[in-house]
């Protein structure tokens, strides 16, 4: 068992928690527990906190009058949970066959092995294990090869230890998140040229950004939400989420670079909060 810190987590940023708003907290809460073995680290007056160890990923709240998103609505596509090892997740997977958990398929991506699913409510679930970086290929311009294969989950089960599965191993974390937006020059300008992260791959209406060469700590494409316009204040689904930068400098130039482009911003729990242009709200902290 590895409780090394995962290659996306010590890049210059990465993905730390994400905030879903959610009509039935009971049951959506319920499956990330019992599917996903996460734990409730804190409960709060709108909702709870969920997590790994001591360690919050997963923060939902509900509201009287939350109001169910559209499935083409701006937002998430898809909460990304890596796994600190490939062990780690053919152990998940064999808990959810024995659970009877609805997958919605699976790929090997290159550089990773995903599997995906959504929870009670339809937000977009990809559970996933890195392949070692030194194996990934990038091409000239610095972008990295990804691809969507089949993956042989019967292979992978097969691999999975015969032990009892505890929940969610140590190291556990979001590697990614996936958006819905409305447009990908839109979502570049933001982004890439706003919040300095890097175009790692492009596929037909997507783009994958990232920091410090991993394939992405975000991504975002027009699948469902092409055209879409800002969220609503009240709709259920990704309400916000925090990028934490390992380093100060990349957080400092992104803030000078919102003050620069007059975007607003307030102060909030240590970090800049801000709205990309569908209305997602993003926690940038140090």
């Amino acid at each position: 068992m590895t409780t090394d810190t995962s290659y996306a987590l010590t890049r210059p940023a990465y993905i730390d928690q994400s905030h879903l708003v959610v009509s039935d907290l009971a049951l959506v809460s319920g499956f990330y527990q019992s599917m996903l073995g996460l734990k409730i680290i804190e409960k709060t007056a709108s909702g709870e906190i969920l997590g790994v160890g001591d360690l919050p990923l997963l923060t939902l709240t509900t509201a009287r009058n939350a109001a169910i998103a559209p499935r083409n609505a701006a937002g998430l596509f898809h909460t990304a949970f890596l796994m600190p090892d490939r062990t780690e997740l053919a152990r998940w997977l064999r808990h959810a066959a024995h659970h009877n958990v609805a997958l919605d398929g699976a790929s090997d991506h290159l550089v990773s092995e995903a599997i995906y699913l959504s929870d009670p409510e339809g937000n977009g679930i990809e559970i996933y294990a890195d392949r070692p970086h030194e194996q990934w290929k990038f091409h000239q311009d610095g972008m990295i090869e990804m691809a969507t294969l089949r993956l042989d989950l019967q292979a992978l089960y097969d691999s999975a230890p015969d032990e009892r599965w505890n929940g969610m191993a140590a190291g556990t974390a979001i590697g990614h998140l996936h958006l819905q937006v409305g447009d990908i020059p839109q979502a570049d300008a933001f982004y890439r040229d706003v919040l300095g992260l890097k175009l790692m791959a492009r596929y037909p209406g997507a783009s994958f950004f990232a920091t410090g060469g991993y394939h992405h700590h975000l991504a975002a494409n027009i699948w469902n939400s092409r055209g879409a316009a800002p969220r609503a204040d009240n709709m259920t689904g990704l309400s916000d989420y925090t990028i934490r930068f390992n380093d100060k400098a990349t957080l400092d130039a992104a803030v000078s670079k919102l003050d620069a482009l007059e975007i607003n911003s307030e102060k909030r729990n240590g970090g800049v909060f801000l709205r990309d242009p569908w209305g997602i709200g993003l926690t940038l902290s140090a």
